[in-house]
């Protein structure tokens, strides 16, 4: 299977010089100028052009996507998620050190719901929604090519998925374990989890169990 994150329309064109939010592309800029050899810049989605599932992250981490230019790559938050996608055979490897590591994700695809490096990880509501056009792509074709399940890590994921479905957040309401029939034609279910993020995982939040738990579900649903 294809891995072919640098393409459109997986990748739009567009995506690698937007500089739509003002905030965020200072923000890079004074990175880049820190980190002369970091990517710095929006973030493309990575794994199989034909996935099953898709895996909807917050945004680049500071050392970490935003570093390597690959979504969970080279930071904590990708260590359970990269065992746990081996585990159940959506990763050639257990771990994702680099974008030129020849890693793949067969059936898998992981993006984020911004898709540039925001401050203090935290992006604003209306960096969400401008950057919302590009989920929106990436959701369109990942439909068109048989997707049959969304994993939202988090509530900002949650809820930006909702946004580019053009779900109503009330109708949908985020908790960790649960399954959204969503009402599209191809049946896609939406599945959430808390986000494995450095202090989720230390914290007890979300235990490898959990996270486990929540992937039997998926592979179940989708016959993998």
């Amino acid at each position: 299977m294809a891995n072919d994150s640098l393409t459109y329309p997986w990748s739009n064109p567009d995506l690698h010089n937007c500089q739509q939010c003002p905030r965020l592309s200072n923000f890079l800029q004074a990175v880049r100028t820190q980190h002369p050899d970091y990517h710095a810049r929006p973030v493309s989605a990575f794994g199989d052009a034909h996935a099953k599932l898709l895996i909807v992250g917050l945004a680049p981490g500071m050392h970490g996507a935003n570093r390597t230019g690959r979504p969970f790559t080279g930071d904590y938050a990708g260590i359970l998620l990269y065992q746990t996608l081996h585990r159940f055979g959506f990763a050639t490897r257990s771990e994702s050190v680099s974008a030129d590591d020849r890693l793949q994700l067969p059936g898998c695809r992981i993006t984020n719901a911004v898709k540039c490096l925001p401050p203090e990880n935290k992006p604003i509501p209306q960096e969400i929604k401008r950057c919302n056009q590009y989920l929106k792509a990436e959701m369109k074709v990942f439909i068109e090519n048989g997707g049959m399940a969304v994993l939202a890590l988090g509530t900002v994921a949650h809820q930006a998925t909702l946004m580019s479905l053009q779900l109503k957040l009330k109708d949908y309401p985020f908790a960790h374990g649960i399954i959204h029939h969503l009402p599209l034609r191809n049946g896609l279910k939406l599945y959430d989890s808390y986000h494995c993020s450095r202090y989720n995982t230390q914290t007890k939040r979300l235990t490898p169990e959990m996270f486990k738990s929540v992937f039997d579900k998926i592979v179940a649903d989708i016959n993998l």
